[in-house]
């Protein structure tokens, strides 16, 4: 395993642990939807019980596993105290990683904080604290948190920070780009109601569509820079095994704007019918980028003044700019 800077290694003081929860007062649940997930699931799940913060509670589904993955969870829920970890009634049959993570949001609509977790990285010890301490600071506003990730290979080798985001997130730019990784987004209650309430479209990805949401409708996204897991890269997953920028935007160039152009439609389409839960600032934005999608070229070009409709880097916006023009 990779060597973590000092600040990540965790500690062992168990007082410590419970005098952190107890002044939280907020307790986490942890949505995890597995698919044959036998071959790094273990280190996850120890990841989970090795936590500085532990008031948490794992709620889990399975999408139609082949292999050992459901018998794998249910040992490790048998290791943890009644409550600990609970299986959706719903685990068995595969729906795809998006709905499978929206449903389970759906199951956890009373509880406070929500914590989405991908089958195969690896949890800092340091990750739910970091994010509580962060979401506790909007009070009752909207908040969603995510953070930069160590990128590292199958064993866990290689540790290097995940691009960095400079401009600050938010809409319209939520539409051109997701910077929150399903693997380390947090959300309170009033986000996830948000979500919860405006169904995504088809084709959409869980994280993306949180993001989307949270900002169109004024919560605050909040942007960590300091990583909080290990994403590992392996054949299965491939989301981000190339992570220069100029590999990212040569595969975009390769793929054509379809794809890309299909989904802001369907995103800004999807607003536009729940429009009344949006600010007026995100009315106003979301309507100049509806006229140009649907106008000549004049208009799209007016929708790309905007300098808070913008992806991250210059080459990014570049790209971004020709499809939204021609796409």
């Amino acid at each position: 395993m990779a060597e973590l800077p000092a600040r990540h290694r965790g500690r062992t003081d168990g007082a410590r642990r419970a005098e952190l929860n107890a002044a939280s007062g907020a307790a986490v649940t942890i949505l995890l939807s597995t698919y044959n997930g036998e071959k790094f699931l273990a280190d996850q799940l120890a990841s989970f019980a090795a936590q500085d913060f532990c008031d948490w509670r794992l709620l889990w589904r399975d999408d139609g596993s082949t292999d050992r993955t459901v018998a794998m969870m249910r040992d490790f829920a048998a290791t943890l105290p009644q409550g600990a970890c609970v299986e959706s009634a719903t685990s068995g049959p595969h729906l795809g990683a998006a709905p499978s993570f929206l449903l389970l949001l759906r199951e956890a609509r009373t509880d406070r904080i929500i914590a989405f977790a991908d089958q195969d990285d690896v949890w800092l010890p340091s990750k739910l604290e970091r994010a509580v301490a962060h979401i506790g600071r909007a009070g009752h506003r909207p908040a969603l948190y995510c953070a930069q990730q160590y990128m590292v290979d199958e064993a866990l080798r290689g540790l290097r920070k995940s691009a960095a985001f400079i401009n600050p997130p938010g809409f319209p730019a939520s539409l051109t780009q997701n910077i929150a990784n399903g693997n380390t987004m947090v959300m309170n209650r009033a986000a996830c109601d948000l979500v919860s309430a405006i169904p995504g479209p088809p084709g959409t990805v869980h994280d993306w569509w949180s993001y989307i949401v949270v900002s169109a409708c004024g919560g605050e996204v909040m942007f960590d820079a300091d990583p909080q897991i290990l994403y590992r890269l392996h054949k299965n997953n491939l989301i981000a095994a190339s992570p220069s920028v100029t590999a990212r935007a040569l595969a975009a160039l390769d793929r054509g704007p379809g794809v890309f152009m299909t989904m802001m439609r369907r995103h800004a389409e999807t607003l536009e019918r729940h429009a009344a839960r949006l600010t007026p600032g995100a009315r106003a934005d979301l309507a100049a980028v509806r006229e140009g999608l649907n106008g000549t070229w004049r208009e799209r070009l007016q929708a790309l003044k905007n300098r808070r409709f913008r992806r991250r880097t210059v080459l990014e916006n570049m790209l971004f700019a020709y499809w939204f023009l021609t796409g």
